[in-house]
């Protein structure tokens, strides 16, 4: 079993290779996330699962990131040369990145809006009604284009309303995590570092009690002074590019 000290180096390497999640990553709108703990005697996880929108992708995806000290299933990566597999694999041992996608169909219309034309969407399988305009202020959602509504907005609200639909299954949080280990934490409110500002999982309150936590099964070390800050409101620079 890593030591605390060692699972912060494999976050801290997350970080500095741009893996580690940046919650106002200038390619993703954030609409929820959520971190999940899994432990053995002998292994340990730690998984990222969060919803958003990217432009450049074109559709709401949830995100799971996971690092450990042993990954299981690994993406094989088909769209890589055999060289370009096997550096990607030496460069990042303990970090692994996979996308799923909750909502069917086609939601984006023009100028990244959503399809006017909509009056339901398909989510996890099952039709839900589009949400009144007048809705999306309930849950502080501030449209920027009214009446129109961005898709970034509708997928903060579904976070908002249908939260563990957008969220990642169990079986795709545990995408990457070898089937033996147990679940151990999860958190849905944590204080995250703004890479924007230089902090880094090394220096976080948050992420060397949680090291701790993992390093040693004793989740009474997580004991947290700083406010959470890990919903979509408290970065709002998300997206802009």
């Amino acid at each position: 079993m890593d030591s605390a000290a060692g699972i912060l180096e494999i976050l801290e390497r997350g970080s500095a290779s741009s893996v580690f999640p940046v919650l106002d990553h200038p390619y993703y709108h954030l609409a929820a996330s959520r971190m999940s703990l899994f432990r053995s005697e002998q292994d340990w996880a730690l998984v990222f699962d969060e919803f958003a929108f990217s432009p450049r992708v074109g559709r709401p995806t949830i995100m799971v990131v996971t690092f450990a000290s042993r990954l299981h299933a690994r993406n094989p990566r088909t769209d890589y040369t055999a060289q370009e597999r096997r550096n990607w694999f030496a460069q990042h041992p303990h970090d692994e990145f996979a996308a799923f996608y909750p909502l069917g169909g086609h939601v984006r219309g023009e100028f990244e809006r959503v399809d006017p034309a909509m009056r339901t969407l398909e989510l996890r399988g099952r039709e839900v009604p589009l949400p009144a305009i007048g809705e999306y202020a309930k849950y502080g959602i501030e449209l920027v284009e009214p009446p129109h509504v961005k898709v970034y907005e509708l997928c903060r609200y579904l976070a908002a309303v249908h939260r563990e639909d957008v969220l990642a299954t169990e079986a795709e949080r545990r995408v990457n995590v070898p089937p033996e280990l147990s679940p151990l934490q999860r958190l849905d409110e944590w204080h995250h570092p703004n890479r924007f500002l230089n902090e880094t999982p090394a220096g976080s309150e948050t992420f060397q009690q949680l090291a701790a936590v993992l390093a040693s099964g004793d989740v009474s070390k997580y004991r947290p002074s700083q406010p959470p800050n890990n919903h979509w409101r408290f970065w709002p620079n998300g997206g802009n590019l």
